[in-house]
């Protein structure tokens, strides 16, 4: 377990400001101690101060998950946020979309959410914006990527593609053996 590198640090905050903006500062220094981003086999990991220091006098191969656990870098080292991630961002988010309940299934399956499934979503959303996924009310579900600005929104097809899914809570089931 390491800290991450300029590199790594800047690939994390720039995933993590597609969602949460300037709201990165928040999860760094709470109110109820500092907190830090390690790196682990791959993994990028969020945890308190008090547990890192714990977790340094656990040997490396014997270390599983030393915090939450936001993502992983991929072989071309790019970041990939996990759904573990979804309950730090879903409260400072600054875009946000809810599905009726007749397509959070649909959702949940890992499908795109379509505009007949759109129940309201964040005004000014730009286009390619990350957003949390809500149902009506108020769970998050997961996170994905707005296909189309609000103002698109309102024009198009009932057929057309709104939030490109990313992640969703059903990933819990479907991948439950790979998620640490």
């Amino acid at each position: 377990m390491r800290p991450l590198t300029e590199a790594e640090t800047r690939a994390v905050f720039e995933k993590l400001g597609k969602y949460i903006g300037e709201n990165i500062q928040l999860l760094v220094d709470r109110p109820d101690g500092t907190y830090c981003f390690r790196l682990h086999r791959d993994r990028v990991y969020y945890l308190s101060e008090k547990l890192l220091k714990l977790a340094a006098s656990v040997p490396r191969d014997s270390l599983v998950a030393p915090g939450t656990c936001f993502g992983k870098f991929t072989k071309s080292q790019k970041f990939r946020l996990s759904i573990t991630a979804l309950d730090f961002l879903a409260p400072y988010a600054k875009y946000k979309v809810w599905v009726k309940p007749g397509s959070e299934q649909s959702f949940l399956y890992g499908n795109h959410v379509l505009k007949s499934g759109l129940g309201r979503i964040t005004e000014n959303t730009a286009q390619y914006q990350g957003v949390v996924v809500y149902s009506m009310a108020d769970v998050p579900l997961g996170f994905g990527v707005a296909a189309k600005s609000t103002q698109e929104c309102r024009k198009v097809d009932p057929l057309a593609i709104v939030v490109f899914h990313q992640a969703d809570v059903g990933e819990y089931v479907r991948n439950e053996d790979t998620l640490t």
